[in-house]
């Protein structure tokens, strides 16, 4: 898994081009997954949601659109979590949504504090990931949902092998062109690439405590969305 301090470093450096790549390298397709995300959440009607890895608030503040929930965002950049206060005050959702510096392996909430939480295109950069996830489910109350949306391996032809040649030539020498960093948009399709998806994930949420677990295929599987549960 990758180093802290360099993923850190990283997304600190692309934050003012993150938004626009985001959209611009997916089509704008990320849009359509968060808002999948959301509507799966929001059956569950949580009251107060911790977003890991929040990054810019894109899905805190899509949850609080469509949902008027109270949130807490939490990243360990705070050149993303600048951008994402930023987003959240020009769209009037300051009372609702709050950011905080966080290291989602080494939370500083207490325990069951969150009636849910969720995490988008993050689980991929924990240093580790079991750590990561179990943290989730300790600050989560009894019978609290973890929702955790993410890239996978679509499994069929020829949705596979386009994916394959998109993510390997054409993420990273866009990324690198717009973004002018060298290695980020490299290291992004690496992680995914190394990635657990599908049951291999499942498994892991199954391991570190997480009941009735379940996974929701996105755009042929480009990405899923992980369900699970906390006991009670």
């Amino acid at each position: 898994m990758p180093e802290k301090e360099s993923v850190k470093a990283m997304f600190d450096e692309i934050s003012g081009k993150y938004d626009f790549l985001n959209h611009f390298l997916s089509f704008g397709i990320d849009r359509l997954w968060r808002k999948r995300l959301v509507r799966e959440m929001l059956k569950s009607k949580p009251v107060h949601v911790l977003d890991l890895a929040t990054g810019t608030a894109d899905l805190a503040m899509e949850l609080h659109r469509q949902g008027r929930i109270r949130i807490t965002g939490a990243d360990i950049s705070e050149k993303m979590l600048a951008i994402g206060r930023e987003k959240i005050t020009q769209a009037g959702f300051s009372d609702a949504i709050e950011l905080v510096y966080g290291d989602a392996e080494d939370l500083k909430f207490p325990d069951e504090r969150f009636d849910a939480a969720m995490i988008a295109f993050g689980v991929r950069n924990f240093e580790n990931l079991e750590t990561g996830i179990s943290e989730m489910k300790r600050v989560l109350k009894k019978g609290g949902k973890v929702m955790i949306l993410e890239f996978s391996h679509p499994p069929s032809f020829p949705l596979k092998q386009f994916y394959s040649f998109y993510s390997r030539f054409i993420i990273p020498a866009m990324g690198r062109l717009i973004s002018s960093h060298p290695s980020a948009y490299r290291y992004l399709p690496e992680t995914v690439a190394l990635f657990p998806s599908g049951k291999a994930f499942l498994n892991i949420m199954l391991k570190t405590g997480f009941e009735d677990c379940r996974v929701i295929s996105l755009s042929g599987g480009i990405a899923s969305i992980y369900s699970g549960t906390r006991p009670v």
